[in-house]
């Protein structure tokens, strides 16, 4: 730890209760569960010339494609604790009880990554070279911690194990695969966990340090990047999962940012001083800007969705008029 981690070292031993705290409430509700109890095996098929099998083509998938695409960056979201352990581990010290909570949520992300891969690939959703070439260039970049203090990190994990909730759970709903549904589902349960267990602890972040709770909040919500920023081709997969509604802006901040706001409740909560009343306001300030954002991005998609329909209504409308103009010759 450098000299200007100090009071990082500090409050880490000051928040090691609430870890402790929140480490046997997830361990006592957190449920076993096992990839293959969860994975369509019966849909799979060999694929290699090595075994004899079919070489994979797009048509084999029967899942709209942005939730092809979403399953691919939910994926490489969770797929990366061999950069990412090694870092938080570091930063967040490997005493006590913070040592064994980043060891099991690390355990926790890497069975969410297993078992979505093996549905892929057994579901034949995807190419498993592409896949397996993006999961190499994911992992070969590496992993940094974009927030430098530990009471940023805390912040953005709060809101980022959310965020992947919702993600997931739209992922399911609109795949149209039961199986798909199931097994992203138990997914999220697990998510819903970590994220109780980053939000609590941020709740006693704002009781130990109110300023500096207050100003990483404001400092991870104003810049929140998603965790699979750093996928190739991230920009052109995140908007199409935004036009499918699987993530998109009023998610972020309708499902992801005010429910975690609220319940710490931010703007309630008494002020302790001025960097902290600032913070507040900045966060404030944000928030109705991104939700005019959000409101034209909706807007936008509704129109785009609106245009497409209309475009086909003379398609489908010709072909119902077809046999009611031949019965009236018949007459």
């Amino acid at each position: 730890m450098t000299t200007e981690s100090t009071a990082d070292v500090r409050l880490l031993k000051d928040l090691e209760p609430a870890v402790e705290a929140g480490l046997n409430r997830h361990l006592a509700g957190a449920k076993e569960w096992f990839p293959h109890e969860y994975v369509p095996w019966s849909r799979g098929h060999d694929f290699g010339a090595v075994f004899g099998g079919r070489a994979w083509q797009p048509d084999q998938s029967s899942l709209p494609e942005a939730v092809g695409t979403s399953l691919v960056v939910n994926l490489l979201s969770e797929d990366n604790p061999p950069s990412c352990h090694p870092i938080i581990a570091e930063h967040f010290g490997r005493d006590g009880a913070w040592d064994t909570w980043f060891h099991r949520w690390t355990a926790e992300e890497d069975l969410h990554g297993q078992a979505i891969r093996d549905y892929l690939l057994a579901s034949r959703t995807v190419d498993p070279v592409a896949l397996g070439r993006a999961r190499l260039a994911h992992v070969s970049a590496g992993f940094e911690l974009e927030h430098a203090s530990v009471a940023e990190v805390i912040a953005y994990v709060s809101f980022q194990e959310l965020d992947t909730r919702v993600a997931h759970r739209n992922t399911g709903r609109l795949s149209g695969d039961p199986v798909c549904e199931g097994l992203l589902t138990r997914v999220t349960q697990d998510e819903n966990l970590h994220m109780l267990f980053y939000r609590d602890l941020l709740d006693a972040l704002l009781e130990l340090v109110p300023d500096v709770a207050m100003r990483a909040v404001a400092t991870v919500v104003t810049a929140f990047r998603m965790p699979g920023h750093g996928i190739e081709g991230f920009r052109r997969k995140s908007a199409q999962i935004a036009l499918a509604g699987i993530y998109d802006p009023r998610l972020h901040d309708d499902d992801v940012l005010l429910p975690v706001l609220r319940r710490l409740n931010i703007f309630e909560r008494p002020a302790r001083g001025a960097d902290g009343e600032r913070a507040r306001g900045e966060l404030a300030a944000h928030l109705t800007a991104l939700d005019r954002a959000a409101q034209c991005f909706t807007q936008r998609r509704e129109a785009a969705r609106q245009r497409i329909t209309d475009a086909d209504r003379p398609t489908r409308v010709a072909r119902n008029a077809g046999p009611t103009v031949g019965t009236e010759r018949t007459q």
